[in-house]
């Protein structure tokens, strides 16, 4: 299919439903894929601090800290909160002539190929990530994922080309 869009070639525009497409704007692909989105989120810390009662034969019954397990809850708090793919999820993706339209949970959000500022594919694991200027990065993976990488790079502008990397 990539030889054929560089000599010239064209996708074939389709019907989609359930998606109202703005004016002029074509869908090419209307498939289904896993998408995920790659942040960190805010660190959420115990409120109360570890330990136990002890009764103690000269001070009685108190508190004793357990230092130790706060800072391991602190670590694993800002573990979970580290960077990383996350709201991993099944998801219905058209791709447009203005963009890719993704609905993970019955809303479309729309991913405009004119924000675009890193596409990284990695064919052989059916992967692609999408960087954009005004949200976190989305990875999109699943069986029709290297068919989208070539459809999208001959969708954008020669001068968005070199956005495009391959692993």
């Amino acid at each position: 299919m990539a030889a054929y869009l560089q000599t010239g070639g064209a996708l074939a525009p389709i019907p989609v439903h359930g998606l109202e497409l703005d004016p002029g704007e074509v869908a090419y692909a209307d498939v289904e894929c896993t998408t995920a989105r790659f942040y960190a989120a805010a660190a959420v810390y115990p409120k109360a601090g570890a330990g136990y009662y002890e009764d103690h034969p000269v001070f009685g019954r108190r508190w004793v800290p357990n230092h130790r397990l706060d800072a391991r809850r602190r670590q694993q708090a800002e573990a979970e909160a580290a960077a990383r793919w996350r709201d991993q999820a099944r998801a219905r993706l058209v791709l447009t002539s203005e963009g890719l339209r993704i609905n993970p949970a019955g809303t479309w959000l729309p991913f405009d190929h004119a924000l675009l500022t890193q596409v990284s594919s990695a064919p052989a694991r059916h992967e692609l990530v999408l960087s954009y200027s005004v949200c976190e990065p989305v990875l999109l993976s699943g069986e029709p994922v290297p068919w989208l990488a070539v459809a999208l790079r001959s969708l954008l502008p020669a001068e968005q080309l070199s956005i495009f990397s391959e692993n």
